[in-house]
């Protein structure tokens, strides 16, 4: 009698947070509060991961690992508004400890991904503030002060990675992101995000320029999109470019307000429509590919927590998840077609 295989060890999740994040103070009635990050940890707490879990401090990120992604001047700025309170623009605020924070949850991405990179984890989530994806490489904007999942794409080129891919699933696109890596052939950035809407960017026709052309592809979807019309942008456009590009580290910029519940934005997706948002997406890299999610946006908490907890959960579970039918997304139909025709002219999609 043949002995019983050897049943797969769990994974390992790597969760990187700080107690600084709750220092990054946010002035009365602005949606990017501590809370956020209280709601997170709860989901954490509660989540049935199914995984074994590596608890990691994060660490402050150097000038030199910024300033693959960002310039000297702004950062010179940035470190002369430590200790000081005030706004960058109408929605970015900053206070005594938010430069700290800041450059905390970047570090917190770079730890993430060298345990990533390392072997230490198979996944891993960055519980930080503030977020990051609108930073600019010269300005802060849309209440993120430092693009974390830039720095974190950018060093695990330095590290030798020769194809890194971000998945941004933010209701509002990542300009910040794909402005730093819009001639760069090396990160593939993917957005999904309500549109038209804040920042302005995102459209199917912004694809990236010079030796970056068709690294970029964007997925804009009219408000009112839910789980059907995300699992349907992911089988129609997202998996077959990875599939195709094929990184050596996928990174997701995770942020929950595209959820049905969320006060900044109209979109219907669900707890289970994030889980298989993430499920599928997994699916189209090849196995032993790191994956690392950095928290971005969601400012309901309900929907924050549970978004959270469905992803992580999905993350322990790994490949396929059922995509709604055709029939269900029928609206967004439009949106996905020249998001496709935008994507088709180099990755050759159906």
């Amino acid at each position: 009698m043949k002995p019983s295989p050897s049943p797969t060890p769990p994974r390992t999740l790597a969760l990187i947070d700080d107690p600084i994040f709750l220092e990054h103070h946010a002035p009365a009635g602005h949606p990017e509060r501590p809370e956020r990050l209280h709601a997170a940890r709860a989901a954490v707490a509660r989540a049935d991961l199914g995984m074994q879990r590596l608890d990691l401090a994060a660490r402050i990120a150097t000038n030199d690992e910024l300033a693959r992604v960002h310039g000297e001047r702004y950062l010179n700025a940035l470190g002369q508004m430590a200790g000081r309170s005030g706004y960058f623009d109408a929605d970015t605020y900053y206070t005594e400890n938010s430069v700290a924070a800041a450059r905390t949850a970047s570090g917190a991405a770079l730890v993430l991904t060298d345990a990533l990179l390392d072997g230490r984890a198979e996944v891993g989530m960055a519980l930080l503030r503030p977020p990051g994806h609108h930073a600019r490489p010269d300005a802060a904007m849309g209440f993120c002060l430092l693009n974390n999942v830039a720095v974190a794409a950018a060093h695990a080129r330095a590290r030798g990675i020769e194809r890194v891919a971000i998945v941004d699933f933010d209701v509002h696109h990542g300009n910040g992101t794909q402005e730093i890596f819009y001639a760069d052939p090396s990160v593939l950035y993917v957005s999904l995000h309500q549109f038209p809407f804040y920042p302005g960017s995102g459209a199917a026709e912004e694809t990236g320029q010079g030796h970056g052309h068709g690294y970029t592809v964007n997925v804009p979807l009219s408000a009112g999109a839910g789980d059907a019309a995300y699992g349907a942008a992911i089988e129609r456009i997202v998996a077959p470019v990875l599939e195709t590009y094929q990184p050596g580290l996928l990174l997701f910029s995770a942020g929950f307000d595209a959820h049905e519940r969320d006060p900044l934005a109209q979109m219907q997706v669900t707890e289970d429509g994030f889980r298989s948002l993430v499920r599928r997406t997994l699916a189209a890299i090849r196995p032993g590919v790191g994956v690392g999610l950095v928290l971005e946006g969601g400012y309901d908490l309900i929907g924050l927590g549970g978004s959270l907890a469905a992803t992580l959960e999905a993350l322990g579970e790994g490949g396929l998840s059922q995509i709604p039918g055709a029939a269900l997304w029928r609206a967004h139909e439009r949106d996905l077609t020249r998001a496709t025709a935008a994507a088709a002219e180099l990755w050759k999609l159906g």
